[in-house]
């Protein structure tokens, strides 16, 4: 990437004029609210009475505020300064319900046209998160300025409603009123959380118009929206082009690579940014955790925990949730465990990562007891959280358990998405009852998605229903023409059914249809560097090493009991030859090369891009056994846990 590259910026957003501004909306609105306050002075009186800032929202004997009634009875003198007293203990409170007396009260004084006060209102109801209530507080007012906008646009966008906060963007800019460094940040955040290229560049165009593309704040605002319109090439251009940096433009370039999962990039900027002299926070540590969870990258994820336990950092939920993950992600459910039990303060997300690391590797019993843990403590349960128990029944073949939790969702008045409905789909497969799956799905209250029938696919494979199975994959076709995935499937259901010409027909329907079967690769983290795999590899400095040691193992494994299983090979072939291309799948060569560096008494792990085949699950049974180790092996659907012979997804994945 060239530095100084420009970017192209839309004038969309034009002001007409901002040389007729009050002298007022260039300040913040800190100094706007002390000036104006000052300027108002003659209305400010002493009040007489004498009322201690602890009591200010101390409620009479009849409901009201204590306050409020020393007014209405003549016994304290009211003034503007203790209305900003009272709104500002409600915003910093979140007291909603006094806050709305107190505006009721406000409204029959005499002090109801100061337009800074009626902005506390605003900010109040925002800040209590109640957006319909500021919006109508807007709406009353007689005159705006840019604060009341300003205000309000930052409101929207911090409850994620970006549509309003833009729409009210583009009215504050069309009335002539110039943003200052807040309007321009929360509009930037709204733009990045639409992914509103467009949108964004406009609002970048009138930074530039106003003055503000220097600001430090918008810089940072400007880098975090073009990381989250997946613009990485004019993200990095506005930093490398801010005269000062601070923590928070360091934290958005650092989450925008961590989106896109490029780990690589991730760490080197970590390591720039403390070299930089600037001190991580909560918000870098979570973006790193997240790009190594996606990876999988344990050593690395180490490392950057013990750096954050260096500085002193407690394990706060928020970035503890994301380190939590890293470790589930990573197949370390030791560590994960030790993560979730010493978090300073569990939340509803906390839980809901704990148990979805059980169901991804295996732990049924385990995420039913969490589960029930949770409630015991008090937690209500979300739709996430039954996504996680409910798959976690289903990777431990909990039938009844599953459909108990199933309906349970009435109780807490949560309503089943598809994602739900998928998991009884896999749950009822899982158990071979095949029927009445496809009845549960002709049942189901919303239309099946190709994942309902995916599931069902799946689940035809493994039983070998072959008539089912290309009845579910034809309704995926029809749904999700473009994944090779089921066509795959399908290709083998017929081949393993000895019907030839049925797996020819689904393999020339792929090529006619331009479908794709996804290369697959595995790869092994030995310190902090990757090895990656692919089948029939020869590129690896060690591939001699790496043939002799598989080839060992092979001949180790075939005299416990190991048979391959042909037809996960190519059909086409004749059988040596499929015998010799199972034995160059990318599983083995990775698993191979891990024995050959990872040290003895270490547990091995393996990751792959795509499903995990059949032989070489059955191949990672006997490799545990022969030599005794524990092999974790992460996929796409779960992870599976060797150990003695046996993997912990019971030979269902």
């Amino acid at each position: 990437m060239k530095r100084g590259t420009r970017i192209p910026i839309f004038n969309r957003c034009t002001i007409s004029s901002f040389q007729n501004l009050k002298p007022l909306l260039s300040l913040s609105p800190r100094s706007y609210l002390s000036t104006l306050l000052s300027l108002q002075s003659e209305d400010l009186d002493q009040f007489s009475g004498v009322i201690q800032d602890n009591d200010l929202l101390k409620r009479a004997p009849n409901g009201n505020l204590l306050v409020l009634d020393h007014i209405d009875r003549g016994a304290m003198e009211p003034d503007a300064r203790l209305y900003v007293k009272l709104f500002k203990k409600c915003t910093y409170q979140g007291k909603l319900k006094e806050g709305q007396k107190i505006h009721t009260h406000f409204l029959a004084s005499r002090f109801q046209h100061y337009v800074v006060i009626r902005n506390m209102i605003i900010n109040m109801y925002a800040k209590c998160g109640d957006m319909e209530l500021a919006r109508r507080a807007f709406d009353e007012m007689t005159e705006r300025d840019m604060v009341s906008y300003t205000m309000l646009i930052t409101g929207y966008s911090q409850s994620n409603e970006f549509k309003e906060s833009l729409w009210l963007y583009l009215d504050m800019v069309t009335m002539g009123l110039q943003p200052n460094e807040f309007t321009f940040g929360s509009a930037l955040k709204s733009a990045g959380g639409m992914q509103s290229d467009a949108m964004g560049r406009g609002i970048h165009g009138t930074c530039v118009k106003c003055g503000y593309e220097e600001n430090v704040y918008v810089a940072s605002a400007l880098v975090d929206m073009y990381a989250r319109c997946n613009r990485m090439t004019e993200a990095e251009v506005i930093f490398d082009g801010m005269k000062s940096k601070n923590e928070v433009s360091w934290n958005a370039l650092i989450a925008g690579y961590a989106r896109k999962e490029d780990g690589h990039t991730v760490m080197q900027l970590f390591s720039e940014m403390k070299r930089g002299g600037f001190r991580p926070t909560h918000f870098t540590y979570s973006s790193i955790f997240a790009a190594c969870a996606s990876t999988g990258a344990l050593e690395q994820g180490k490392w950057v925990h013990a750096d954050m336990m260096k500085l002193g950092e407690p394990v706060t939920a928020f970035v503890g949730n994301t380190l939590l993950d890293m470790y589930g992600k990573a197949g370390s459910i030791k560590d994960a465990k030790k993560v979730f039990n010493r978090l300073v303060r569990k939340d509803i997300v906390s839980w809901n990562s704990m148990l979805t690391v059980y169901a991804h590797h295996g732990l049924g019993q385990e995420a039913v007891d969490l589960f029930e843990e949770m409630r015991a403590a008090g937690f209500q349960p979300n739709e996430i959280t039954f996504l996680c128990v409910l798959n976690a029944c289903s990777h431990a073949g909990f039938l009844d358990k599953g459909f108990y939790y199933f309906d349970m969702m009435r109780k807490y008045k949560l309503k089943p998405d598809i994602t739900h409905y998928v998991t009884i789909v896999d749950l009822l497969g899982r158990a071979g009852q095949l029927d009445r799956a496809e009845r549960f799905i002709r049942a189901m209250p919303i239309v099946p998605t190709a994942a309902v029938w995916k599931a069902l696919l799946g689940a035809c494979r493994m039983h070998k229903n072959t008539e089912l199975g290309a009845y579910a994959a034809e309704r995926v076709f029809e749904l999700d023409p473009h994944d090779s995935g089921p066509h795959m499937i399908l290709s083998n259901i017929y081949a393993s059914a000895g019907r030839l010409s049925d797996a020819a027909r689904v393999r020339k329907m792929m090529n006619e249809s331009g479908v794709k079967k996804e290369p697959a690769c595995s790869w092994v983290e030995i310190g902090n560097a990757v090895h990656v795999f692919v089948a029939n590899d020869d590129s690896h400095p060690q591939t001699e090493e790496i043939r002799k040691m598989w080839n060992k193992l092979r001949d180790g494994i075939t005299k416990i009991g190991y048979v391959p299983d042909t037809c996960h090979a190519l059909w086409f072939v004749d059988q040596e030859e499929r015998n010799e291309r199972l034995q160059n799948h990318c599983e083995k060569l990775a698993l191979a090369f891990a024995i050959l560096t990872v040290p003895v008494g270490t547990p091995i792990t393996i990751k792959k891009n795509i499903r995990v085949c059949g032989d070489c699950h059955a191949a990672f049974k006997f490799v545990s056994k022969l030599i005794d180790r524990e092999i974790i092996l992460r996929d796409t659907n779960r992870f599976h846990h060797f150990c003695g012979g046996s993997c912990s997804c019971n030979d269902y994945w």
